[in-house]
């Protein structure tokens, strides 16, 4: 790192700081770009920031500096935002060394541009009158963590991600496809492309939709929208500030006997060691068959709550504090394929992509369907156009007639697709 963290925390210290906490992050990126089916061009991107958290008299200042910055500078910032903000309780993890050895595997750019090239090679040897678009990145990068307590956490994570985008313009009706893996070292596109030529494939003709209340099925790249409702009202810090429908539910049921969360911070590609205030992650049961089991929370959400940390304070960028936040979100699946789901189906549609935001803490929500399917006695007869869904996320998952076995990452959520009653379809 360019500011060496011991010095930043010894001079906080000596400048009238009582304690002092130094985040670190640094990465170094080679994406490769592919527009309108051809190599567009490769870029390297190397980033670095500090964030400097120190208190003053039990108040406390946050500074930021990205890349070379003189050490003193960044500690008079942060002494100066003391004298603006209230006092507080300190909280700092205990003195603890855990630095742990790089995980994944790198992989050199001409390979990303090979496989780059043979996934739109593959797309257009089926449909040759598509337009692809693609990005493929191997990323380093470093996060480290120490603090005048003595803690010295830090952690190297490689990682390669791709996308592929598949445009199909037919006349004046527009189709866009979208799908990607983030994986550690070992890249096989092949299955991504069997899903997007099957999605093109399920999209060749358009056909009306089904309106008023049918059975919805998410898939795995759509649900997630269902999921971030779920993890917000599990948030110990919406639970303390009464904004979680569920802050009073503890032990009960609250959603279909069908539903089953967990954190599991250990799997890959997307674990975390320890949390961005140095505390160990570890695994959550959230919810077992609809029944709450346990909120998550960071140091200061869980001592106003009067219970321990979860592990589970993150920055949502260097110049934040850190605050609840979940590590692998995992969806225990049911039974059966996508296919089994399909078939399942007597009249109803799929949602695959939607626009739009995701829906408040409330649940309610009405969003565009970007890519959907009409389902008629089991079976796809095509692609709705100009359809919206609405309904509200807690009603519809009191009302889950199924879970597929097909779970997939989508962020750092691992879901299979999903069927719901009880929502609107208006078209």
């Amino acid at each position: 790192m360019t500011l060496e963290a011991q010095q930043l925390i010894d001079l906080a210290l000596k400048s009238g700081a009582s304690h002092a906490e130094v985040y670190q992050s640094r990465s170094l990126s080679r994406p490769v770009f592919f527009e309108a089916n051809r190599l567009k061009q490769l870029e390297s991107a190397e980033a670095e920031g500090t964030a400097l958290r120190l208190w003053k008299d039990n108040s406390p200042g946050l500074a930021v500096a990205y890349g070379e910055v003189e050490p003193k500078i960044l500690v008079e910032k942060a002494i100066a935002l003391c004298d603006l903000n209230p006092k507080e309780t300190i909280e700092l993890a205990d003195a603890r060394t855990d630095i742990r050895p790089n995980v994944g595997e790198s992989i050199a750019t001409e390979k990303l541009v090979e496989l780059g090239k043979d996934a739109i090679n593959q797309i257009r040897d089926v449909y040759p009158d598509v337009i692809c678009n693609a990005q493929l990145d191997s990323e380093v990068e470093t996060t480290l963590l120490v603090n005048s307590q003595g803690l010295h956490c830090e952690y190297t994570d490689t990682s390669v991600s791709y996308y592929v985008g598949v445009e199909w313009v037919r006349g004046e009706d527009f189709l866009g496809v979208y799908d990607g893996e983030y994986t550690r070292g070992k890249i096989n596109p092949h299955a991504t492309i069997q899903q997007l030529l099957q999605r093109l494939q399920w999209a060749k003709s358009n056909v009306a939709s089904p309106t008023g209340k049918v059975p919805v099925l998410f898939t795995a790249n759509a649900a997630t929208i269902l999921w971030g409702t779920v993890a917000s009202a599990l948030n110990g810090k919406l639970v303390k500030e009464k904004s979680s429908p569920w802050s009073d539910k503890l032990g009960e049921g609250v959603l279909s006997d069908l539903i089953t969360l967990s954190q599991q911070p250990n799997l890959s590609p997307y674990d975390y060691p320890f949390d961005d205030e140095g505390t160990l992650t570890q695994f959550l049961s959230l919810m077992e068959k609809g029944t709450v089991k346990q909120f998550y929370c960071d140091r200061t959400t869980a001592r106003s709550l009067n219970t321990e940390t979860t592990g589970n304070g993150f920055r949502p960028s260097l110049g934040r504090y850190p605050t609840p936040d979940l590590v692998n979100l995992v969806v225990e699946p049911g039974m059966g394929t996508l296919e089994n789901l399909i078939e399942q189906i007597d009249h109803g549609i799929i949602i695959d992509q939607i626009l739009g935001g995701e829906p408040d803490l409330s649940g309610d929500f009405s969003i565009n369907i970007d890519l959907g399917y009409r389902v008629e006695k089991g079976k796809i007869t095509g692609r709705v156009k100009d359809t919206m869904v609405a309904g509200n996320v807690y009603t519809a998952l009191k009302q889950v007639i199924t879970l597929g076995s097909d779970r997939t990452w989508n962020g750092s959520c691992y879901t299979p697709s999903i069927i719901v009653d009880g929502l609107s379809v208006i078209n």
